[in-house]
């Protein structure tokens, strides 16, 4: 909606990971350079982990886009509570092997035979694991012995492990020694400070032909990192908000206390803390629009025995609070429109995946 308002070619700040949208702050610069230096060790494990929207999806897309065109078949396996029994079916399945209802011996057959036949044609193999803190340990267990599979020294499969810092527990839990041993470099991606998350906010919409319009001031940068902390996930929808009220709004101009009405909105519905559950709204139905009624009745009767300059002050009393609480209703009918239009964004996405 505010695209067309602002005059964007595209959205600048959507939620699901886009690789032409990836920013290298120091951070991800830096785990970036941890994943390059593990495809060239091509031994053991590279193991990141950070917290939730901290941009770990993002850095595995931009790696797989500039794999493209390179000696490595990659595969991403993103987990949602792997079992050991299902793990080496998944991988297969990941690199296109199926096998679905083999044994374990036929699938670690079919992925030996499949990893020395892409070091004969001088390629490497990849897989990288997303989500990698819902695997149980015996599943990693399971991964571990795919890097014995190794010709003059070098393992023919590498493995990139990202996950949240629970991952680390799991990592440091009794039993996890020999997989310990394997890992050649680990990191924890931080958020961006204060300076990188207005640059990163900047290039995004630079991407998508934004001529400073809205202009957006250096205080209301300042409110968006104290309320983000420079995790990428919460600028990102703390800034699509932060937009789509400045449209309705028909403003041109994004300070502090356009921030600040946004973050309250948010705090409303309860999405202000990472640990307050979101909110369930009702299957397919928008909010109605109402008019909310003034707190006060207005009567002038009492005015006709008062002096006419009292009777002046009395009425021009009476119109100030009939303006202010149509200032007042206003503002809820607009937070009731913004609500609507975001459930049915949501809706569209939901459809869209459908």
């Amino acid at each position: 909606m505010y695209r067309k308002f602002y005059g964007l070619n595209g959205k600048p700040f959507q939620l699901s990971p886009d690789s032409r949208f990836y920013f290298n702050s120091k951070p991800h610069n830096r785990a970036m350079a941890y994943l390059r230096y593990g495809l060239e060790k091509r031994e053991g494990f590279i193991v990141i982990t950070g917290g939730i929207g901290t941009g770990k999806t993002m850095l595995v897309r931009h790696l797989l886009s500039e794999l493209e065109s390179s000696d490595v078949i990659a595969a991403q396996l993103v987990t949602t509570q792997v079992e050991p029994e299902d793990m080496l079916r998944i991988v297969c399945s990941s690199f296109g092997l199926g096998q679905e209802s083999a044994p374990k011996s036929t699938l670690l057959d079919k992925l030996e035979k499949f990893f020395r036949a892409r070091d004969a044609e001088g390629k490497r193999v990849l897989l990288v694991v997303d989500e990698a803190q819902n695997l149980p340990p015996r599943s990693i267990e399971e991964l571990r012995m795919l890097s014995n599979f190794q010709i003059g020294g070098k393992s023919l499969l590498q493995s990139f492990l990202l996950g949240q810092i629970e991952f680390d527990q799991t990592i440091q839990s009794p039993g996890m020694e020999q997989f310990r041993q394997r890992i050649i470099a680990a990191l924890h991606l931080k958020a961006m400070d204060s300076e990188e998350t207005r640059n990163y906010i900047e290039f995004r919409l630079g991407l998508v032909d934004w001529k400073d319009d809205p202009q957006i001031t250096a205080g209301a940068f300042e409110q968006i990192f104290d309320f983000t902390k420079g995790v990428p996930r919460r600028i990102n929808n703390l800034c699509d908000r932060l937009f789509l009220f400045g449209c309705l709004e028909e403003r041109h101009l994004l300070d502090e206390g356009a921030v600040r009405s946004v973050i309250s909105e948010i705090e409303e519905e309860g999405l202000g803390n990472a640990a307050v559950p979101e909110p369930k709204l009702p299957a397919r139905k928008l909010p109605q629009t109402s008019t909310v009624t003034p707190d006060f009745d207005v009567d002038f009767s009492a005015s006709d025995t008062m002096p006419p300059g009292d009777q002046l002050m009395q009425r021009l009393s009476i119109l100030e609070r009939e303006i202010q609480q149509l200032k007042k209703n206003q503002q809820h009918e607009k937070k009731l429109l913004r609500k609507a239009i975001l459930i049915q964004m949501d809706m569209d996405v939901e459809d869209a995946i459908d």
